[in-house]
């Protein structure tokens, strides 16, 4: 997770105090947390208990709560606490913090048991910053995929670095198939890959990509329909394939995108001005090849270049970044105008 200022933190507070987050088995998995590490804690005793949704202002969880121990909860200046636990990519053990709060109702799930209760509870201060950080870059992810939809990242050996991926290379599955492919570019709606094969093999097709993030996190599958295919540099062999991803995609990769984003804008609004969009020019030629500058006086001839690598994957690495050298700078991807059309 990227690192935050107490700006955005303060932003996030504000913004989204009172939104709730359902706790669902994807936003569980795209947050880290540790069910077995969450509880309710009293001065006697230690209340094992499920979270269903929370916002930074209030809370309900799932719980057994034996009508003796409601009747001490619902005694007057009770001191209870919500304790969370989270285990995050970038942290080697889980991290854990408490949230003070007060039960402002109990409703029996009856289909759980007589002891089984959603329990509302309402925090009596503003919670500790992880909280507020991990809730606040959920909410404003999901915005940004609607707000942000078809802004683009052009990933490159710099982006790479910035979007937490372990590398350019994915698999675009068809038909059960895995074929390996190279990261073009990323947007929250869609994506564009490299890949060889022939254009009918894709055109039209649904697909699911599968990306690869670290050894942190589990890889990200998108489902996806194929929009478009292209021959890169007239070479009918090696494709650009357009893809817009289907539904609602998975929550760990609009963290993973919003993450970036967030991250150019902190450092656009640091120096003043918008950044570079993560959109960098690279040094190999543009797919439809650029004239070799011209030898000095004197100078022999250099030799004959070799027969291309036969390797499919370095082919399909050349042809993303001749074609990363090919496209200006677009600008900071937060902005409003920059960086359109991914699918």
């Amino acid at each position: 997770m990227s690192i935050v200022t107490t700006q955005q933190l303060s932003r996030y507070y504000e913004q989204y105090r009172t939104t709730d987050v359902t706790f669902n088995k994807q936003v569980i998995s795209a947050v880290g947390l540790v069910a077995r590490g969450v509880y309710l804690k009293t001065p006697d005793r230690q209340i094992p208990c499920m979270v269903f949704s929370s916002s930074m202002s209030a809370a309900r969880v799932i719980a057994t709560v034996p009508a003796v121990v409601m009747a001490g909860l619902k005694q007057p200046n009770n001191r209870l606490a919500l304790r969370w636990c989270f285990k995050l990519p970038d942290k080697v053990e889980p991290i854990t913090f408490f949230t003070t709060c007060r039960p402002t109702g109990f409703t029996h799930y009856a289909m759980q048991g007589p002891d089984v209760n959603f329990v509302t509870l309402e925090f009596t201060q503003r919670p500790p910053d992880d909280l507020i950080l991990i809730l606040g870059s959920l909410l404003e992810a999901n915005f940004n995929s609607q707000k942000r939809r078809d802004e683009r990242i052009i990933v490159n050996p710099e982006t790479i670095k910035k979007l937490g991926l372990e590398s350019r290379e994915a698999a675009l599955v068809l038909d059960g198939r895995e074929r390996k492919c190279i990261l073009r570019d990323l947007s929250f709606s869609g994506c564009r890959v490299i890949i060889t094969g022939k254009p009918e093999t894709y055109a039209n097709r649904s697909a699911s990509l599968r990306i690869t993030v670290g050894d942190q996190a589990p890889d990200i599958t998108l489902a996806a329909s194929v929009r478009r295919v292209d021959e890169v540099g007239g070479r009918r062999e090696i494709l650009t394939v357009s893809l817009e991803f289907s539904g609602d995609t998975p929550m760990s990769y609009k963290l993973l995108i919003n993450s970036y984003i967030s991250t150019l804008r902190r450092a656009a609004q640091e120096v003043g001005g918008p950044g570079a969009g993560g959109v960098v020019p690279a040094a190999a030629p543009t797919p439809g090849g650029s004239p070799a500058p011209a030898a000095a006086a004197g100078t022999p001839a250099p030799a004959a270049k070799a027969t291309p690598p036969a390797d499919p994957y370095e082919i399909m690495t050349k042809a993303a970044d001749a074609f990363n050298a090919d496209i200006p700078a677009e600008g900071d991807p937060t902005d409003e105008e920059g960086g359109k059309g991914s699918s």
